[in-house]
């Protein structure tokens, strides 16, 4: 069996095609399914229910591919392994992060460790936190940034920054020439907030409950920037993490104004996979994490 085979079984999983499993794997289709058909005929189990449109795994599959994940995993980390007994800092590097994380605490930083280590190819992703949970569980990942980071399921997480959170309004709002409000004062104001299911929008929910806000009008979004759009253009106001409106405020777009009567802060964090070596590039860009401003 062949390391190409475990590929083409997890790509298979993850995009439920043959054809786009055998356009990853550049093979045909018939191919991917000459390789599932043996592996099903070599453990005399079936991986995979097909039937009209149905496609799905089975729990052998499900076994199969976690198995087949953790050869995967092995066998790419070889070579940083190897690179690790020189203490190399080379090779891809692969972080998943929140757009908040990603377009504001991130980019100075980045391109300071990109100055001391060009042999390091950083690809960046993009996703919402459960996603960057299951990419580092599963091994897509080597590292992800995520707010208020949790451990557990195999996950080590670190805490490498801490960001206040602010109330945010237009300059011609009535709050906007307070240097700092308590959060009674929000009582009946039209709100913006981010989505329910999201790790910052769970903090700031708890502390508005223990203050008894309720809000005229409420409205949520997914994504940081289309908060701060909300709030420049429709005379809303919102609670954001400070760094991820720096500009704006700079700009004169929207005012910031701290909370006086709560401690609104968000850790952000630096998430791992147990089971996995930490290879010289991970170490490193976790290293400048903590401690590059």
């Amino acid at each position: 069996m062949q390391i190409q085979t475990f590929r083409i079984f997890c790509d298979l999983v993850k995009t439920g095609s043959f054809s786009q499993s055998a356009s990853k794997n550049n093979i045909t289709q018939s191919a991917v399914s000459q390789q599932i058909r043996s592996l099903e005929e070599m453990y005399g189990v079936v991986f995979f229910e097909r039937g009209g449109k149905k496609f799905s795994t089975t729990p052998e599959g499900q076994i199969f591919e976690q198995a087949a994940r953790e050869v995967l995993d092995i066998y790419e980390g070889i070579g940083s392994r190897l690179h690790e007994l020189r203490d190399i800092v080379v090779g891809p590097l692969r972080v998943a992060t929140v757009y908040s994380i990603g377009l504001h605490q991130l980019p100075a930083k980045l391109v300071k460790f990109r100055e001391a280590h060009p042999d390091v190819e950083v690809l960046m992703e993009y996703k919402r936190s459960a996603a960057i949970y299951d990419d580092v569980a599963e091994g897509r990942a080597d590292l992800g940034l995520v707010p208020y980071p949790i451990r557990g399921r195999g996950i080590i997480a670190d805490v490498f920054d801490e960001d206040e959170m602010v109330i945010i309004c237009p300059p011609t709002h009535k709050l906007a020439k307070k240097k700092k409000v308590k959060l009674q004062e929000l009582q009946g104001e039209r709100f913006v907030a981010f989505e329910p299911d999201t790790p910052t929008r769970k903090a700031i929910d708890r502390a508005l409950k223990v203050h008894n806000i309720t809000f005229n009008q409420q409205h949520e979004f997914d994504t940081i920037e289309t908060v701060k759009r909300a709030v420049e253009v429709a005379g809303v106001v919102s609670i954001v993490p400070r760094h991820t409106v720096d500009k704006e405020v700079a700009e004169g777009r929207i005012c910031s104004v701290k909370v006086e009567d709560a401690e609104l802060k968000r850790p952000l964090g630096i998430l791992r996979k147990q089971a996995r070596a930490t290879t010289p590039a991970m170490r490193e860009f976790m290293r400048f994490l903590m401690t590059a401003k």
